[in-house]
Protein backbone atom coordinates (compact mmCIF):
# COMPACT_ATOMS: atom_id res chain seq x y z
CA UNK A 1 0.00 0.00 0.00
CA UNK A 2 1.15 3.85 -0.49
CA UNK A 3 2.27 5.21 2.42
CA UNK A 4 -0.59 6.81 4.45
CA UNK A 5 -0.94 10.44 5.81
CA UNK A 6 -2.05 9.74 9.77
CA UNK A 7 -2.41 11.25 12.60
CA UNK A 8 -2.00 8.70 16.35
CA UNK A 9 -5.42 9.21 18.50
CA UNK A 10 -4.46 7.22 21.20
CA UNK A 11 -1.55 4.86 22.38
CA UNK A 12 -1.39 2.71 25.18
CA UNK A 13 1.05 -0.51 25.95
CA UNK A 14 0.88 -3.57 24.46
CA UNK A 15 2.65 -7.17 25.46
CA UNK A 16 6.27 -6.63 26.83
CA UNK A 17 7.56 -3.81 23.74
CA UNK A 18 4.81 -2.83 22.06
CA UNK A 19 1.62 -1.22 21.54
CA UNK A 20 -1.97 -0.78 20.61
CA UNK A 21 -2.84 2.75 18.48
CA UNK A 22 -5.92 3.92 17.15
CA UNK A 23 -4.77 6.39 13.80
CA UNK A 24 -6.89 8.53 11.92
CA UNK A 25 -5.70 8.13 8.35
CA UNK A 26 -6.28 10.01 5.22
CA UNK A 27 -8.29 7.56 3.08
CA UNK A 28 -8.90 4.97 5.44
CA UNK A 29 -10.14 7.00 8.50
CA UNK A 30 -9.57 5.31 12.04
CA UNK A 31 -7.30 2.36 11.78
CA UNK A 32 -6.69 -0.26 15.27
CA UNK A 33 -3.00 -1.60 14.72
CA UNK A 34 -0.31 -3.09 16.57
CA UNK A 35 2.98 -1.22 16.93
CA UNK A 36 5.70 -3.96 17.28
CA UNK A 37 8.87 -2.40 19.72
CA UNK A 38 7.86 1.12 20.02
CA UNK A 39 7.36 0.58 23.68
CA UNK A 40 10.75 -0.41 23.85
CA UNK A 41 14.07 2.09 24.87
CA UNK A 42 15.61 3.37 22.49
CA UNK A 43 12.91 2.74 19.41
CA UNK A 44 13.40 5.24 17.14
CA UNK A 45 9.64 4.77 16.60
CA UNK A 46 9.17 5.67 19.98
CA UNK A 47 9.90 9.33 19.52
CA UNK A 48 7.39 9.14 16.16
CA UNK A 49 4.51 8.02 17.58
CA UNK A 50 3.22 11.16 19.97
CA UNK A 51 -0.40 12.74 19.63
CA UNK A 52 -0.48 15.81 16.77
CA UNK A 53 2.73 14.80 15.20
CA UNK A 54 2.18 14.29 11.55
CA UNK A 55 2.91 11.02 10.08
CA UNK A 56 3.21 8.61 7.18
CA UNK A 57 2.17 4.84 7.75
CA UNK A 58 1.80 1.47 6.39
CA UNK A 59 0.29 -1.62 7.30
CA UNK A 60 -0.59 -5.57 7.18
CA UNK A 61 -3.72 -7.42 8.41
CA UNK A 62 -7.19 -8.19 6.78
CA UNK A 63 -8.67 -8.30 10.26
CA UNK A 64 -9.72 -5.26 12.07
CA UNK A 65 -5.90 -5.55 13.72
CA UNK A 66 -3.71 -4.31 11.68
CA UNK A 67 0.03 -4.20 12.11
CA UNK A 68 2.13 -1.27 11.72
CA UNK A 69 4.81 -1.62 8.84
CA UNK A 70 6.22 1.61 7.98
CA UNK A 71 5.63 4.95 10.49
CA UNK A 72 7.65 7.87 9.69
CA UNK A 73 7.66 11.27 10.37
CA UNK A 74 6.24 14.17 7.84
CA UNK A 75 6.62 17.53 10.18
CA UNK A 76 6.45 18.79 13.64
CA UNK A 77 4.41 17.79 16.28
CA UNK A 78 1.35 20.81 17.41
CA UNK A 79 2.97 22.47 20.29
CA UNK A 80 -0.06 22.82 22.46
CA UNK A 81 -0.30 23.33 26.39
CA UNK A 82 -3.06 24.38 29.02
CA UNK A 83 -6.17 24.41 27.24
CA UNK A 84 -5.21 24.13 23.89
CA UNK A 85 -3.16 20.84 25.31
CA UNK A 86 -7.19 19.58 26.41
CA UNK A 87 -9.25 20.49 23.11
CA UNK A 88 -6.74 18.53 21.40
CA UNK A 89 -7.21 15.86 23.65
CA UNK A 90 -10.98 16.34 23.30
CA UNK A 91 -10.49 15.87 19.95
CA UNK A 92 -8.67 12.81 19.82
CA UNK A 93 -10.94 11.17 22.23
CA UNK A 94 -14.05 11.92 20.46
CA UNK A 95 -13.12 10.45 17.07
CA UNK A 96 -12.25 7.40 18.96
CA UNK A 97 -14.99 6.87 20.36
CA UNK A 98 -17.47 7.80 17.52
CA UNK A 99 -15.96 6.65 14.51
CA UNK A 100 -15.98 3.42 12.96
CA UNK A 101 -13.15 1.36 12.15
CA UNK A 102 -11.76 1.62 8.68
CA UNK A 103 -14.90 4.18 7.32
CA UNK A 104 -13.24 6.78 5.01
CA UNK A 105 -13.64 10.09 6.33
CA UNK A 106 -11.13 12.31 4.44
CA UNK A 107 -12.95 15.55 5.46
CA UNK A 108 -12.90 14.74 9.06
CA UNK A 109 -9.02 14.08 8.54
CA UNK A 110 -8.94 17.52 6.98
CA UNK A 111 -10.23 19.71 9.52
CA UNK A 112 -8.61 17.43 12.34
CA UNK A 113 -5.62 19.39 10.18
CA UNK A 114 -6.62 22.24 10.39
CA UNK A 115 -7.99 21.85 14.11
CA UNK A 116 -4.29 21.48 15.30
CA UNK A 117 -3.51 24.52 13.48
CA UNK A 118 -5.35 26.12 15.22
CA UNK A 119 -5.03 25.12 18.75
CA UNK A 120 -2.07 27.10 19.57
CA UNK A 121 -4.11 30.39 18.70
CA UNK A 122 -7.05 30.97 21.79
CA UNK A 123 -9.26 32.69 19.44
CA UNK A 124 -8.98 29.98 16.95
CA UNK A 125 -10.61 27.67 18.99
CA UNK A 126 -13.99 27.38 19.20
CA UNK A 127 -14.31 27.45 15.40
CA UNK A 128 -12.31 25.31 14.77
CA UNK A 129 -13.74 22.67 17.09
CA UNK A 130 -17.24 23.40 15.57
CA UNK A 131 -16.34 22.41 11.79
CA UNK A 132 -14.43 19.18 13.41
CA UNK A 133 -17.56 18.26 15.69
CA UNK A 134 -20.09 18.78 12.77
CA UNK A 135 -18.20 17.78 9.67
CA UNK A 136 -18.23 14.34 11.89
CA UNK A 137 -21.58 14.48 12.53
CA UNK A 138 -22.43 14.78 9.02
CA UNK A 139 -19.79 12.18 8.03
CA UNK A 140 -21.96 9.63 10.75
CA UNK A 141 -25.09 10.72 8.74
CA UNK A 142 -25.84 12.61 12.56
CA UNK A 143 -26.14 16.59 11.43
CA UNK A 144 -28.81 17.62 13.45
CA UNK A 145 -32.36 19.20 11.42
CA UNK A 146 -33.10 22.39 11.73
CA UNK A 147 -36.60 21.91 11.26
CA UNK A 148 -39.42 20.11 13.90
CA UNK A 149 -39.60 16.38 13.84
CA UNK A 150 -42.83 16.79 11.55
CA UNK A 151 -40.47 19.02 9.26
CA UNK A 152 -41.94 22.49 9.86
CA UNK A 153 -39.77 25.27 9.83
CA UNK A 154 -38.84 26.55 13.19
CA UNK A 155 -40.87 30.08 14.52
CA UNK A 156 -37.80 32.65 15.42
CA UNK A 157 -40.19 33.86 18.22
CA UNK A 158 -40.04 30.02 19.88
CA UNK A 159 -37.24 28.36 21.89
CA UNK A 160 -36.67 24.86 20.72
CA UNK A 161 -34.62 21.60 22.57
CA UNK A 162 -32.84 19.31 20.23
CA UNK A 163 -34.60 16.16 20.29
CA UNK A 164 -32.27 13.09 20.00
CA UNK A 165 -34.72 10.47 18.34
CA UNK A 166 -35.58 12.46 15.35
CA UNK A 167 -32.21 14.97 15.11
CA UNK A 168 -34.80 17.70 15.13
CA UNK A 169 -35.98 20.55 17.75
CA UNK A 170 -38.94 20.77 19.80
CA UNK A 171 -40.53 23.51 21.29
CA UNK A 172 -39.34 23.91 24.92
CA UNK A 173 -37.70 26.15 27.24
CA UNK A 174 -34.66 27.31 28.34
CA UNK A 175 -33.60 25.76 24.98
CA UNK A 176 -32.43 27.83 22.14
CA UNK A 177 -34.44 30.71 19.65
CA UNK A 178 -35.24 29.80 16.61
CA UNK A 179 -34.07 32.37 15.17
CA UNK A 180 -30.23 31.57 16.23
CA UNK A 181 -31.44 27.67 15.06
CA UNK A 182 -31.56 29.46 11.58
CA UNK A 183 -28.43 31.28 11.12
CA UNK A 184 -26.89 27.87 12.82
CA UNK A 185 -28.49 26.34 9.86
CA UNK A 186 -26.69 28.09 7.30
CA UNK A 187 -22.78 27.25 9.40
CA UNK A 188 -22.06 30.70 9.63
CA UNK A 189 -20.79 29.84 14.02
CA UNK A 190 -18.59 33.02 13.63
CA UNK A 191 -21.52 35.40 14.00
CA UNK A 192 -21.83 37.26 17.20
CA UNK A 193 -23.69 35.48 19.10
CA UNK A 194 -23.78 32.06 17.79
CA UNK A 195 -20.66 30.20 19.50
CA UNK A 196 -22.87 29.64 22.77
CA UNK A 197 -25.57 28.00 20.96
CA UNK A 198 -23.45 26.12 18.46
CA UNK A 199 -21.44 24.69 21.10
CA UNK A 200 -24.83 23.21 22.68
CA UNK A 201 -26.13 21.92 19.95
CA UNK A 202 -23.08 19.81 18.79
CA UNK A 203 -22.73 18.71 22.72
CA UNK A 204 -26.58 17.09 21.94
CA UNK A 205 -26.11 15.76 18.85
CA UNK A 206 -23.23 14.15 19.37
CA UNK A 207 -25.03 12.39 22.44
CA UNK A 208 -26.27 9.52 21.11
CA UNK A 209 -22.51 8.84 19.04
CA UNK A 210 -20.63 8.74 22.74
CA UNK A 211 -23.23 6.72 24.62
CA UNK A 212 -23.36 6.91 28.50
CA UNK A 213 -19.78 7.21 29.45
CA UNK A 214 -18.45 10.28 30.76
CA UNK A 215 -15.46 11.98 28.13
CA UNK A 216 -12.06 12.27 30.67
CA UNK A 217 -10.98 15.16 28.34
CA UNK A 218 -14.65 17.57 29.38
CA UNK A 219 -13.79 16.20 32.99
CA UNK A 220 -10.21 17.72 33.03
CA UNK A 221 -11.59 20.92 31.01
CA UNK A 222 -13.92 21.88 34.16
CA UNK A 223 -10.82 21.22 36.61
CA UNK A 224 -8.51 23.87 34.54
CA UNK A 225 -11.60 25.93 34.57
CA UNK A 226 -12.22 25.28 38.66
CA UNK A 227 -8.62 26.24 39.05
CA UNK A 228 -8.91 29.34 37.33
CA UNK A 229 -11.75 30.90 39.03
CA UNK A 230 -11.12 32.94 41.46
CA UNK A 231 -11.44 32.89 44.89
CA UNK A 232 -15.07 33.73 46.30
CA UNK A 233 -14.45 36.44 49.16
Amino acid sequence: MQPQPAFLLHKRPYRETSALVELLTLEHGRVRAVAQGVQRPGSRSRGRLQPFAPLHVTWVGEGELKRLRLMESRGAAALLAGEGLLCGLYANELLTRTLPVELPVPDVFAFYTALLGALPRPDGRAMALRRLEFTLLDALDALPRYTTPEGEELDPQARYRFDTASRAFVPGSPGIDGRTLRLLAGGDWAAPGLAGPAKAVARAALVPLLGTRPLRSRELMRQLAERRRPPSH
